[in-house]
């Protein structure tokens, strides 16, 4: 018995696109600043967008950047541009202009979609990158600071205007063809190549709707950056549900508050950060639902005390764990019935591990790092996370060194350490990596150093993470000044803040002697013990 076009068909998370617009044509796809968008008329956007890129000469295998916010020309690429055969580059919107150009040299973009106000770091990057793709603009309407560019481009809407809704879409004859890139900090300065398969991203789909127990036409409000792992994917998740999609340009608490009450928001995502600025939000602009809003977090575990907050104003909170390669989210809280029962301190502290697998998530484990055997479910022993399954990236682009080092021994390694509770639950106690996830962004301690050694008067120096009720972590430094220097705490950072993306900059500066091995290593863990 063999594969043939009746009983094989590759997988793709676009086709969920289309089921949508057949059988729900009228229902409404996309809600931003009161302009309604329907599954049929999603459809033909994309159709031509798609239809457009390919006039502009994008072929099967090319890559199209996006820096974009999350508005809907944003939703519409995670289609678009795989519709076109194309390699979706979503970039993070705070990235440094350096960053950017080496992203787009990197994966080697053909066309460049940029909203019109981030198009100041576009021309900056572009004036370092070795790469000059074509460049599409996005003029959002209800941007009240129109910002001109000198790049020379096409208006993205001039784009669908021109192009045909008559375009057959390409879809991929492998289902293991390469559909998104995404950049990882990891643990250098540069960021790594992250490539996604059509296959991985369906499942994932698939797999979150039944780990998140999603119905029939939800309401979701994006507040997950789209730029990071494809918005946990939940951009194709929706379509696969035919949702109502509420995008949101940028997260501020009254105008959420706001969203979920006038449109019924059901679902949304987001970092901690998120959570802490709703729950802590003034009373004049913060509302509590009858109805339970249901929400996804992931990063640095949510204090406790946030999660009871976010509880009594009938918001349901699930905390997930994943990473970059891994597609977003692979891990998640789920909730038991015995739970019910408990305090809302003792559910809160429960809610905040890192969980069990997903259901699309083939195996989930913690190992013994010097023997590779399964650590014991005592919730003391520390292991590192390792993860098998249709949801770990295809590989590094351009780095086949860093893809073996991660796909050793047949499990891709996460570089997190953590314990299995006697229930089976994963929780995180500890990063190899020394990623430090503020506010849900990864920030790079190597990066950090690398920018303090750049001072003068920096001698050494070490970042590590530190507690913050805000963002769950942020960045600290540990610096001994070279000998008779007076530079201060503030000029450091103000350094930092001059020579890297301002959020990456650290937030604390210790001076002092830093602790080191026999050989000369610094030893970090003592420093953390600082903040125990």
């Amino acid at each position: 018995m063999k594969k043939n076009a009746a009983n094989f068909v590759a997988l793709t998370p676009i086709s969920f696109l289309h089921r949508s617009a057949d059988i729900f044509p009228q229902r409404e796809a996309l809600i931003y600043e009161g302009m309604v968008v329907t599954w049929s008329e999603l459809r033909d956007r994309c159709v031509s967008m798609a239809s457009g890129l390919a006039e502009m000469g994008v072929e099967s295998g090319d890559t199209v950047a996006v820096l974009a916010f999350n508005t809907p020309e944003m939703y519409e690429s995670h289609f678009s541009i795989p519709m076109a055969g194309a390699i979706l580059n979503t970039i993070n919107t705070r990235l440094d202009a350096s960053t950017v150009a080496y992203i787009l040299d990197d994966g080697n973009a053909k066309v460049f979609i940029v909203d019109s106000e981030l198009s100041g770091v576009a021309e900056d990057a572009l004036k370092e990158s070795k790469n000059q793709p074509q460049i599409v603009i996005i003029n959002d309407p209800n941007v009240e600071t129109k910002k001109s560019t000198k790049l020379e481009h096409v208006d993205y809407e001039r784009v669908i205007a021109d192009a045909s809704t008559d375009f057959e879409w390409v879809r991929p004859e492998d289902e293991w063809s390469p559909l998104s890139l995404n950049y990882t900090s990891g643990t250098t300065g540069k960021p790594k190549g992250v490539v996604y398969h059509h296959r991985g991203s369906y499942l994932m789909s698939m797999g979150t709707v039944i780990g998140w127990q999603l119905p029939n036409h939800p309401t979701y409000l994006y507040t997950v950056p789209m730029f990071h792992c494809n918005g946990w994917g939940h951009a194709w998740t929706m379509a696969a549900v035919t949702g109502t999609v509420v995008c949101l340009r940028a997260f501020v608490p009254e105008k959420v508050f706001n969203i979920i009450e006038e449109y019924g928001v059901t679902h949304f995502g987001g970092a901690p950060i998120m959570l802490n600025m709703l729950s802590n939000a003034p009373d004049e602009i913060k509302k509590t639902f009858t109805r339970t809003v249901n929400v996804m977090t992931a990063g640095a575990p949510p204090p406790a005390k946030v999660l009871e907050k976010m509880m009594s104003m009938g918001f349901e909170i699930m905390h997930v764990y994943g990473l970059t390669e891994t597609y977003g989210h692979i891990l998640h809280a789920a909730p038991q019935s015995g739970w019910q029962t408990m305090t809302s301190d003792e559910q809160a502290q429960l809610r905040a591990r890192q969980g069990v697998r997903f259901p699309i998530t083939e195996d989930v484990s913690v190992i013994d790092q010097d023997t590779g055997e399964l650590v014991p479910m005592d919730g003391e022993t520390i292991g590192e996370i390792v993860i098998r399954g249709n949801t770990c990236m295809m590989g590094y682009l351009n780095n086949p060194t860093a893809t073996e080092e991660a796909f050793s021994g047949g499990w891709f390694h996460s570089g997190d350490l953590a314990v299995v509770h006697g229930d089976g639950y994963i929780q995180i106690k500890d990063r190899l990596k020394d990623i430090i996830i503020s506010g849900g962004e990864n920030i790079s301690s190597v990066e950090i150093e690398n920018v303090l050694y750049k001072h003068p008067d920096v001698g050494e120096a070490a970042v590590v993470a530190m507690p913050d009720d805000l963002w769950g972590e942020v960045p600290c430094a540990f610096v001994e000044l070279m000998p008779d220097s007076d530079t201060t705490e503030g000029q450091l950072i103000q350094f930092c803040k001059e020579n890297m993306a301002k959020f990456k900059r650290p937030k604390r500066v210790v001076f002092g002697p830093l602790p080191k091995t026999a050989t000369g290593k610094i030893q970090k863990h003592e420093l953390r013990k600082m903040f125990s």
